[in-house]
């Protein structure tokens, strides 16, 4: 081997070397990247991919379906009626930003009347209420309504610490007038430090066989830190039933709590 052609291959070699540093300097940040909760992999402390362990979303497969016990559709006034869906969210540590729903509305030959759809945040662990106001039906009575979630949910984990500091707790129930214009007094109190906004409120009566007889609802823009505020449910019509229970469900979505 001539001294020429040893040279040109050592050139060769260097030159070589020189992409190849190149190159391991353009992939090192893919090669060492840390585990992200958008990756599409299954890596770091995740139980799923890109869900569970650290990560914001829950895995899917962890949590269980959300569960609709009833349905009803209660009158206001004649041709006006309000829809509550009563449900049960069994996963104490997940919840849900938003998901889209549908009402629909059948009479007594089970014959389409309407529908109505929204969308709604799902509070993490226990019973909660969907509350639709003022469904127009005409001359038709809703016998039969039905409720179902028109889209798959997409589960957040929430920490026990959130869920114990925000607490709200509802006060001493009154009703009065009961068959004629009844009206309904409560309160609802904040213990904990931070301001808790947009709080439905949703109030169930029942019966003595606890049959859901009529149903309410109330909405208040924000509940202070340390604070109690009273709120009261009214009706346009008495009651046939004579209500011998009452439910008070306080709702708000806890993603959108700001905790500083």
């Amino acid at each position: 081997m001539t001294w020429a052609l040893k040279r040109q291959i050592i050139y060769l070699l260097i030159l070589l070397g020189i992409f190849a540093f190149i190159g391991y300097l353009f992939a090192r940040p893919y090669i060492n990247q840390a585990p992200t909760c958008t990756d599409g992999k299954q890596n770091g402390s995740e139980t799923g991919i890109d869900c569970g362990g650290s990560c914001a979303r829950a895995c899917t497969i962890a949590v269980n379906p959300l569960n609709v016990l009833w349905a009803r559709a209660f009158r206001v006034v004649p041709g006006r009626y309000n829809a509550v869906a009563y449900i049960q969210n069994q996963n104490k540590n997940s919840a849900i930003y938003k998901i889209h729903y549908k009402f629909h509305f059948a009479d007594k030959d089970n014959l389409y009347i309407g529908a109505r759809e929204g969308d709604t945040f799902v509070p993490p662990g226990g019973n909660f209420a969907i509350f639709e106001p003022a469904i127009d039906v005409g001359n038709s009575v809703p016998v039969f309504t039905t409720f179902s979630f028109t889209e798959t949910p997409v589960w957040y984990q929430v920490t026990d610490a959130n869920i114990k500091e925000l607490q709200i707790l509802v006060g001493d129930i009154t009703l009065t007038n009961e068959e004629t214009s009844p009206v309904v007094q409560t309160s609802l109190q904040n213990n904990s430090l931070f301001t808790i906004p947009e709080i439905k409120t949703v109030i169930i009566l029942y019966d003595k066989n606890h049959n859901a007889i009529n149903a309410s609802s109330t909405y208040l823009d924000s509940l202070a830190g340390k604070s109690k505020v009273p709120i009261s449910f009214t009706w346009q019509e008495g009651f046939s039933d004579k209500v011998v229970a009452k439910e008070v469900v306080p709702m708000f979505n806890i993603f959108s709590v700001k905790f500083n």
